[in-house]
């Protein structure tokens, strides 16, 4: 195993895992967890493709969701954006972090009590503030500590999302561009995707 303290966090462990999607894609990834990450948690960093030392990496942050990534809900897009920010990291070579931040980090059981909010006319940020709940309650802080402990000082961020971007480099780690997801627009989330647009600044283009 290796160690590191920069950061108050380093590299525990590094394997090689296969990866499979529902539709066939296929890639390998290393999986490398962390010691000493400020919140306690098992954050999960992805490094996928070649990552060439002279380039500048293509790096997601890519928060838990079940619902959409392991069961397919279609009330979210997270599902089909891990999807395709693994085969376009790999593409190009890079690091997906999976972010143990369900819910937008309020956790499982609440995200559902918020579709249940959501199911009688709120819409995704007021349900979480209707039960109490902050708006987005995630914290990047672990996600900086793996990128410094994977030596990632700069990177291209695949992300529709400005708030990452914007917490990566108050903590030090600089965005030099940041890379738009699709818009994987459904019937069943088209409401939640205006909301992050509207709310929240999301680059989301929707017809």
């Amino acid at each position: 195993m290796e160690s590191s303290t920069r950061a108050g966090a380093g590299v525990r462990t590094r394997v090689r895992i296969p990866l499979t999607f529902a539709d066939g894609y296929a890639t390998a990834a290393e999986a490398v967890t962390f010691d000493g990450l400020s919140d306690g948690r098992e954050h999960l960093a992805l490094v996928l493709g070649e990552p060439d030392p002279r380039r500048v990496p293509l790096v997601r942050l890519h928060s838990e969701c079940l619902t959409g990534d392991v069961f397919g809900s279609a009330r979210c897009d997270c599902g089909p954006q891990l999807r395709e920010a693994v085969e376009r990291i790999t593409d190009t070579g890079g690091v997906l972090l999976y972010l143990r931040q369900e819910g937008r980090d309020i956790g499982l059981y609440n995200k559902l009590d918020a579709y249940a909010l959501q199911d009688s006319g709120l819409d995704t940020y007021q349900a979480n503030t209707a039960l109490g709940l902050p708006e987005d309650a995630r914290d990047y802080t672990a996600a900086a500590q793996m990128l410094t402990a994977l030596g990632i000082s700069e990177l291209d961020l695949l992300t529709n999302n400005p708030d990452k971007a914007r917490q990566l480099d108050a903590l030090g780690v600089g965005v030099r561009r940041t890379v738009r997801t699709g818009v994987h627009a459904t019937p069943s989330n088209l409401r939640y995707l205006r909301a992050k647009a509207d709310h929240t600044g999301h680059t989301i283009q929707i017809a």
